[in-house]
């Protein structure tokens, strides 16, 4: 059965019908698309061909959606008019990896997704606030002492230290300490793994099927320890579960619950979907956060208006690190708005791809059952069309009320309808603690690459700032 998801259907188009850039023979539009900055190439292409149009790769069309409108219709005819495409989940499974919620589809996502929402839900993240405060004081600590000896601060490595030690605890009770200088293990081998998923979901040729190169050897062996290390959470929390009994009635954390309800029969949840949840939660706690909070700081300290306004809330509401609780981070409500325009600006997910699941009509267009979709994430957002000023960073937009408020269907961070990612109340909660705890104890001396210049976006599986450097001062009362 067709679904329609706009009104518009007097005159239906085709993917064929839509303007776009001239395929190469073969090898369709890849040749002119960067790997790394393959969302600056498409946003590009769409404000020389407009809201609606066509790319492909290789001989695979793909229609692609830089309307605000379009897209949330879109996205909220998941789970059952759109999926994740299916080269992805392929790619995924031929390299050995276990779905958890991000990739799963249909009745085993809405199995898995029942749990991790209950998980991730804000009265479970408050229960485990004084370790999300005891990982933020540690943070303060490491930035000390890179203040007292100027040591210059690698931003992103930093701040995806605090958001594994954060997840860790959250999800597996696993107390990892990676700020201190442990060293992360599964975070090691997904930063090869995830790369490769997004390189090889838009290959020409999957050559890796005849061939191994070294990189895929590399691949290889990645999977085997990410696999191996997984497998030792779920057998670490299997003999807690043993040894306590109790722990079955009120699980700690959202490991045990997996395998509670695992062990329940009749959930939809095995083993494999207990690991695939370990992978997927690792990712949503490091590079999505991390990435958000560092570009987030870099536009603070280009704005100093904005950031001395950010300082003052700080202190006034929440003033000393060691004594935050819930109740300050809720009412950081300019800090808030400060997140939500840097997500506008730097969206880390700047470009979601959807796979049809039955014939459909967007807008104007017929997309047909196997059809692929690209959502643009970063288009109406950054628009003068629909923002005023759309090219500052001004996080009171986001404060304004009545006529002048900011259109939040503009800019869709976490995605929209059911598929809206569950951890968005965790990640803005720790994107507040560490730049709270950063405003209220430290002057920032500098932040920004060597060069002086904006930081590049690279696209691999998340969009992040390069080279992004930070020395600090203890903060002058």
């Amino acid at each position: 059965m067709e679904r329609t998801l706009s009104t518009n259907t007097d005159t239906l188009r085709t993917v064929a019908d839509l303007p776009g850039p001239r395929p190469w023979p073969l090898a369709g539009n890849l040749p002119q698309i960067g790997a790394e900055r393959i969302h600056r190439d498409v946003e590009n292409w769409s404000q020389q061909y407009g809201p609606v149009f066509k790319i492909s790769f290789g001989n695979t069309p793909i229609v692609v959606l830089a309307d605000h409108e379009l897209v949330n219709a879109a996205l909220r005819d998941r789970p059952d008019g759109f999926r994740r495409p299916s080269i992805t989940s392929q790619v995924s499974d031929e390299m050995g990896g276990r779905p958890g919620v991000f990739m799963a589809e249909g009745a085993a996502w809405r199995d898995q997704r029942r749990m991790v929402m209950a998980a991730l839900a804000p009265h479970a993240v408050k229960a485990y606030f004084p370790s999300l405060v005891a990982v933020g004081l540690r943070l303060q600590k490491r930035w000390q002492e890179a203040a007292r000896t100027a040591r210059v601060i690698d931003l992103s490595d930093d701040l995806k230290r605090y958001s594994v030690d954060i997840i860790a605890g959250l999800a597996f009770g696993t107390d990892v300490n990676t700020i201190d200088g442990g060293e992360d293990v599964i975070q090691r081998h997904m930063d090869v793994i995830l790369p490769e998923v997004a390189r090889r979901s838009i290959a020409l040729f999957p050559y890796w099927r005849y061939l191994r190169l070294p990189r895929d050897r590399q691949l290889d062996a990645s999977v085997r320890e990410l696999s191996n290390a997984v497998d030792a959470l779920i057998a670490s929390a299997r003999a807690r579960l043993q040894e306590q009994p109790q722990r079955r009635e009120h699980p700690a954390n959202l490991l045990e619950a997996m395998i509670c309800a695992a062990d329940e029969g009749g959930s939809g949840v095995d083993d494999i979907a207990v690991a695939g949840n370990v992978t997927t939660m690792l990712l949503a706690g490091e590079d999505t956060t991390s990435n958000t909070l560092a570009w987030m700081l870099y536009l603070l300290q280009q704005h100093p208006a904005a950031l001395q306004k950010a300082r003052e809330e700080v202190l006034r509401l929440a003033p000393d690190p060691a004594s935050f609780n819930i109740e300050q981070m809720d009412a950081l409500d300019y800090l808030d708005a400060c997140a939500q325009e840097a997500m506008r600006l730097k969206p880390v997910a700047p470009f979601i791809p959807l796979e049809a699941l039955r014939d459909s009509v967007i807008g104007d267009v017929q997309i047909p059952k196997g059809g692929l979709v690209w959502c643009v994430m970063r288009r109406d957002s950054v628009s003068e069309a629909h923002v005023v000023r759309a090219d500052e960073f001004d996080p009171e937009r986001w404060l304004r009320q009545g006529s002048d408020a900011m259109n939040k269907q503009l800019a869709m961070p976490f995605g929209a309808g059911l598929r809206t990612c569950p951890g968005r109340y965790l990640a803005l909660l720790e994107i507040k603690l560490a730049s709270a705890m950063l405003l209220s104890s430290f002057d920032i001396a500098t932040l920004g690459t060597a060069s002086g210049a904006e930081p590049q976006e690279r696209m691999a599986f998340t969009m992040s700032p390069i080279g992004l450097n930070m020395t600090l001062r203890p903060r002058s009362v």
